[in-house]
C-alpha cells in the first residue's frame, strides 16, 4: 500500500486544507476509521448489554434492539446524505454526520430508561449515516473497477480490526469505571478525533463537474438508476443478504457464546477472533483482486460460503452443539464474507462515477436496512441454540447466489475489470 498521491489514470483531487497533498495510505486509513466509528458504535457495548439491561429494565431478547435500532436506523438515515454530498461536496456533510454522532453519543451516556436509549440510539444511527455512506463514494471520486475493489478491502481490513478490539475496549470500559455509559462517552471521543483529522487533512473530492443539483425530480432519478440497473441491483441485494445473516450473529452473539455455549467470560477474545479471520480474508483480497478480477474472487467465495453455511446447519441441528464446532465454521464464513463485502459493493458502484454520492446512499439504504432488518430477525428468533442463524445464513447465501446469477445474466466468473476512468 503506498502512500505517495494516487495517480496513473486515477482523478486528481485538491490538496488538503492544511499541509502536503494526501496520499493513498492516509486516505484508506482515514476512511477506513470513519466507517470503524459506526462498528465501534455497534460492537463495543456488546459486554455490556447484561449489565444495561439490569440498569434500565431490559427483559430478554429486548437488549438486542440497542444494536439493531442503530443499524436499521443507519440504514434508513443512509438515503439523505448523498444527495447532499453531491451537491455541497463531501466535507460539511462528513462534517455534519459527525457532530451527530459526537453529541447523541454523549446523550446515550445520559440515559435514564431503555426506551429513551432506544430512540436516542436510532436518532444517532439515523443522523450519522455520513460516515457510513460518504466513504464509498470518496473512493468513487478516485478510483473505478478492481481498483476500487482492492482500496476498499484495505478499508475493510482496517475496518475491521475495530470489531475485534471493541467488544475488549467496552469490557476494559466496564471493569476500569464500573459502568457501562462510560462506553458511549469513548464514542464520543473517537468522534472528536476523527473529526479534527478529516478537518486537517481531508480535500473536498467530489469535482465541480460532477455537482448535481437539489432537486426532488434529479435526486430519485439518481438513486433509482443506482438500484435498478440489472448489472448491479442483484450485487447490492446480494450484499445485503449474506451481511444480513452477520448481523444476526452480531445481534444474538453475546447470548449466543455466553449462554448456550457457556463461554461468556470468553466472548471478546472468540469476537475478536472471527472478525480477526474477516480482517485477514480482505487483505488477502487486496492482494489479488486487481489481477484475478472482483467477480473471479467473490463468486468463488459465495460457493464456498454456500458450503460452509450447509455445515453449519448440520451441526446446529445435531443435539449438544459444541462451541468448537460452531466456531470454526462461523469463522470460515467470515473470513469468506471478506472476499463478499467489498468486491460486491465495487462492482455494484462502477457505472455511477458522476453520481457516486447518490448511488453510495441508494445502495448502502438498501444493504443497511434489508440486513438490520434480517439481523434483526434472526437475533430475536434466538431460541437458545445456533439453529436459527445457521438456517439464516444458508438461505440468504442461497438466495444471494440467484441475485447475482440474475445481474451477470447466468454467467459467472467474469474477467479483471480495469479502472477506466479518465478524465
Amino acid at each position: 500500500m503506498r502512500n505517495e498521491p494516487l495517480a496513473g489514470g486515477e482523478r486528481p483531487i485538491a490538496q488538503a486544507a492544511h499541509g502536503r497533498r494526501i496520499g493513498e495510505r492516509e486516505l484508506i486509513w482515514m476512511m477506513a476509521l470513519l466507517m470503524a466509528c459506526n462498528a465501534f458504535g455497534i460492537d463495543a457495548i456488546l459486554p455490556a448489554l447484561d449489565e444495561l439491561a439490569i440498569t434500565l429494565g431490559a427483559a430478554g431478547n429486548d437488549r438486542q434492539f440497542v444494536v439493531a435500532v442503530y443499524l436499521l436506523a443507519a440504514g434508513i438515515g443512509t438515503l439523505v446524505p448523498g444527495a447532499f454530498a453531491d451537491r455541497y461536496g463531501r466535507r460539511p456533510v462528513l462534517f455534519t454526520a459527525l457532530a451527530f454522532y459526537i453529541v447523541l453519543s454523549l446523550a446515550c451516556a445520559a440515559a435514564t430508561s431503555f426506551s429513551q436509549l432506544i430512540v436516542l440510539r436510532a436518532l444517532q444511527g439515523f443522523f450519522a449515516a455520513g460516515i457510513i455512506a460518504l466513504p464509498p463514494a470518496i473512493i468513487r471520486d478516485r478510483v473505478g473497477g478492481d481498483k476500487m475493489a482492492r482500496m476498499m478491502s484495505l478499508i475493510f481490513v482496517i475496518f475491521l480490526l475495530v470489531p475485534a478490539v471493541a467488544p475488549s475496549i467496552g469490557q476494559g470500559v466496564l471493569l476500569l469505571l464500573g459502568d457501562w455509559r462510560w462506553i458511549f462517552v469513548a464514542m464520543a471521543v473517537l468522534g472528536v478525533a476523527m473529526t479534527a483529522w478529516v478537518y486537517v487533512r481531508l480535500p473536498e473530492t467530489l469535482h465541480e463537474a460532477d455537482k448535481q443539483a437539489i432537486d426532488i425530480a434529479v435526486i430519485a432519478n439518481n438513486m433509482r438508476s443506482a438500484v435498478t440497473l440489472r448489472s448491479t441491483i442483484g450485487y447490492t441485494l446480494a450484499s445485503a443478504l449474506v451481511f444480513g445473516g452477520l448481523f444476526g450473529f452480531i445481534n444474538s452473539s453475546q447470548q449466543l457464546i455466553g449462554e448456550a455455549f457457556g463461554a461468556g467470560d470468553m466472548f471478546p477474545l472468540l469476537f475478536a477472533i472471527c472478525a480477526g479471520c474477516m480482517a485477514l480474508a480482505n487483505w488477502s483480497n487486496s492482494r489479488i483482486v486487481e489481477r484475478v478480477g472482483a467477480r473471479r474472487v467473490s463468486h468463488t467465495a459465495l460457493f464456498l460460503f454456500i458450503i460452509i453455511a450447509g455445515l453449519q446447519l448440520w451441526f446446529a441441528i445435531q443435539p449438544n452443539e459444541s462451541l468448537w464446532t460452531f466456531l470454526p465454521l462461523m469463522a470460515a464464513n467470515m473470513s469468506l464474507l471478506g472476499f463478499i463485502g467489498a468486491n460486491f459493493g465495487s462492482i455494484a458502484m462502477q457505472p455511477f462515477r458522476h453520481i457516486a454520492g447518490a448511488a453510495s446512499s441508494a445502495q448502502s439504504f438498501l444493504r443497511m436496512t434489508t440486513g438490520a432488518l434480517l439481523g434483526a430477525g434472526v437475533g430475536y428468533a434466538y431460541d437458545g441454540t445456533a439453529r436459527p442463524l445457521a438456517l439464516a445464513l444458508l438461505v440468504t447465501a442461497l438466495a444471494s447466489l440467484l441475485l447475482v446469477l440474475y445481474s451477470e445474466r447466468g454467467v459467472l466468473f467474469g474477467p479483471p475489470e480495469p479502472d477506466m476512468d479518465e478524465d
